[in-house]
């Protein structure tokens, strides 16, 4: 019992030093492309890798404070690239993910923040659903999914499922995309499709680590290996007792 203890601690103490690693190359990538921004502050593509610079360092803020303050300079960058150019679909899609790290740091607040996002979201899927990886369809997904429903706010199960299906449509090779699937599979208590759709994941994921390798996708995988390997242990845990109507 106690070797497990240990065990159990030293993985903490290796995903924690993990952690604090790829929060240091997000904060280097994001003065990295600030600076980048200020030598050039027409340019566009700056604009838009500052914005999802800021986006990455924000995830790893410490205080609401931190994180309202980076994600309010990857706005600003996303803003500065679309009054250039308005048809530039990465910077609306910047905007919303940068838009849904303020709404972390909100309460009240965040609910008039969700329904930009879902703007920018819907202007970016338009112009360029590929971009990110089908990441307009997969973002909207998330927002619908976890979004209050009506009337307070956005939620809604039918078009969560339709976005998050066509992202999974779009680029089945991305992990993200078929974990997205599988845990709101999860959260809905369908069992059978959950059950598919996690078969599917690992397959995807396992064939992944050809198409997504080297020190950027590194803080990727240590996201979706752990998503992964909680899936796989609610389906052991549960022995898939759930049905796809909520019965057991």
């Amino acid at each position: 019992m106690a070797l497990g203890c240990v065990g159990f601690l030293l993985a903490c103490q290796l995903l924690a030093a993990d952690m604090n690693l790829f929060a240091l190359r997000a904060e280097r990538a994001f003065e990295a492309a600030e600076q980048m921004s200020d030598r050039q502050p027409t340019n566009v593509t700056n604009s838009i890798h500052l914005a999802r610079a800021a986006f990455d360092w924000a995830d790893f803020a410490r205080t609401s404070d931190d994180r309202a303050t980076i994600a309010a300079r990857g706005i600003e960058a996303a803003r500065s690239a679309i009054q250039r150019v308005s048809t530039n679909a990465a910077a609306h899609y910047w905007l919303g993910m940068n838009l849904g790290q303020l709404a972390r740091t909100k309460t009240l607040g965040a609910l008039k923040l969700i329904r930009e996002m879902e703007e920018e979201f819907l202007r970016a899927r338009s112009l360029d659903s590929h971009t990110d990886f089908a990441g307009p369809d997969r973002s909207l997904g998330y927002l619908y999914r976890d979004a209050p429903g009506w009337p307070a706010s956005i939620g809604n199960k039918k078009k969560a499922r339709e976005h998050l299906d066509r992202a999974v449509e779009l680029h089945p090779e991305f992990p993200d995309n078929q974990l997205a699937l599988v845990e709101s599979f999860a959260e809905w208590n369908e069992s059978q499709n959950f059950a598919r759709q996690l078969k599917s994941a690992e397959a995807v994921i396992a064939q992944a680590l050809d198409k997504f390798y080297g020190e950027a996708w590194e803080s990727s995988w240590a996201d979706w290996n752990k998503r992964l390997a909680l899936l796989k242990s609610k389906d052991r845990e549960t022995n898939r007792p759930i049905t796809s109507k909520g019965e057991r």
